[in-house]
Parts: C-alpha cells; sequence; structure tokens
C-alpha cells in the first residue's frame, strides 16, 4: 500500500533528531504540502532543517510544555501553510532515573509538564485553532512503559501511561471531526533511550521477540499510517511497535 498525505500540512514537536526527525522525514516523502517541526533549542532545530533539506519544513524554536509556544507554533503553521491536518506530539525528556521513593521530585515534575502535558496543550491548541472547524488527526507517542512496569523510569512511564489514557479521551471528546491515536515503541536508536541500548545492544536485542532494538524509521512509518486516510477508520487505539515485547515475549521464568 502506497500511504500518502499528500496536501496535508502536519506539526511534529520534538522533530531535532531521532523518532521526531524521521517522522517529518517521512511525511514529506509521502506527499506532505507542509511540516513544521519544533524543539526548544534553535541551533538543533535549524540542523534538523538543513539534513531535511525541504522548503516544505517551517522550523520553529517551541517548548513542548510552553501554552504560549504551542498556541503560537499552531498560529504560524496556519499562517506559512493554510491549515493543519496532523499534529505528532512526539516532543519528550526523561531527566527522572530512579526508584519513585527516591528520585528527585523536581526531575520528575518535569518530565510530567513534558510528557502529559505537553501533548495536552498542543492537542488543545489545534484543537482551537484548525481542527474543530476542518477535521485532522492527532498521532502521540507514548511507549510501551506506559503499558507496564519497568525498573528505574518509573516517572516517565507514568507519564507515557497517562498519555495513552489521554489518547483515548481525547478520542471520544474530539470525534468525530478527529481521530486520535497512539504509538507505544519499544526501546529504539535514539539519544532519548541510549542509557536502554548503547553498550549492551545485543542484550537488549534479546529482549525483543524480533531480536533487534527498534530505529527511529519503524515509528514513522506507523505515524504516517496512523496520521493518513488509510487509517481513516481507526482512533483511540494505541498501537505497539515494540519488536514483539507486549504481545510475543514470554513471561520471566516461563520460556523464551
Amino acid at each position: 500500500m502506497d500511504i500518502r498525505v499528500d496536501g496535508k500540512v502536519a506539526v511534529v514537536t520534538g522533530a531535532s533528531r531521532g523518532i521526531g526527525e524521521a517522522i517529518a522525514a517521512e511525511l514529506l516523502a509521502s506527499g506532505a504540502k507542509g511540516v513544521t517541526i519544533t524543539s526548544r533549542k534553535e541551533p538543533n532545530i535549524v540542523a534538523a532543517a538543513s539534513r531535511l533539506d525541504d522548503e516544505r519544513v517551517l522550523p520553529l524554536v517551541a517548548r513542548a510544555d510552553s501554552e504560549e509556544d504551542a498556541e503560537r507554533g499552531i498560529a504560524a503553521t496556519i499562517e506559512q501553510f493554510g491549515g493543519v491536518d496532523i499534529l505528532v506530539n512526539n516532543a519528550g525528556t526523561n531527566p527522572a532515573a530512579g526508584n519513585l521513593t527516591e528520585v528527585d521530585l523536581g526531575a520528575v515534575g518535569k518530565t510530567w509538564e513534558v510528557n502529559q502535558l505537553g501533548p495536552l496543550l498542543w492537542a488543545r491548541s489545534v484543537w482551537r485553532q484548525a481542527m474543530a472547524d476542518s477535521g485532522g488527526a492527532i498521532v502521540n507517542i507514548a511507549s510501551v512503559g506506559g503499558m507496564r512496569v519497568g525498573p528505574i523510569i518509573g516517572a516517565y512511564n507514568i507519564s507515557k501511561a497517562a498519555v495513552i489514557h489521554m489518547t483515548y479521551h481525547l478520542a471520544n471528546e474530539m470525534a468525530p471531526q478527529v481521530r486520535v491515536n497512539a504509538i507505544a515503541p519499544s526501546v529504539v536508536r535514539t539519544r532519548l533511550a541510549a542509557a536502554l541500548w548503547e553498550g549492551i545492544e545485543e542484550h537488549t536485542a534479546k529482549a525483543h521477540p524480533l531480536q533487534r532494538i527498534g530505529e527511529p524509521d519503524d515509528i514513522a512509518r506507523a505515524a504516517l499510517f496512523l496520521a493518513s486516510d488509510a487509517a481513516s477508520w481507526i482512533t483511540g487505539v494505541v498501537l505497539p511497535v515494540d519488536g514483539g515485547v507486549t504481545g510475543a515475549a514470554a513471561a520471566p521464568g516461563l520460556g523464551g
């Protein structure tokens, strides 16, 4: 199936590298009219725009957890390209490694602000400024950590569980104008997830039934599908793109 988004306008938050940049590239390759990419650091987003090397890219400095930046980012996209059809809430952070009983609460708060509040701010803004009238699709990047307990990054996992439940709520509230879905990746080769694979890639790969860690393009292709009209009867779905971790991995001590 040749999945296309011809003529559509997208906003991808946290797109200066990794999964966000890969999603932006996939949307452009599939015919998007324009793609706004955001990052909180200007040098990073300028570099990403240079790598994408496409006049249809609008790079913006914007924080994921700022309502003002969300309003400004959506407005700038509408001014530049005439509307917004797709929002991909990809921006995320994980500064709060440690057990929940001991981890620094300031770091926990920052993780929850970026990962939980951020997608809501951008979804609200795109709803008010564009999608309530013209419709569209929202794709939230969650995590398999939001679906199961894992060590050390509990604050991150809780934030992604919130994203998953937020996806269900927004899908209900925004229907039928807007479809809202989420992707739950496992370990992907990104800087954010480096502590989970760098130097231990073979070990991490073996924890996945498909015997490899994910690549940003794996997530980008799934995001393209959910954002496109090929998924026009899909909303309120969380799609694990995880090498089989949530559906095909054997329980500890039971083989596999």
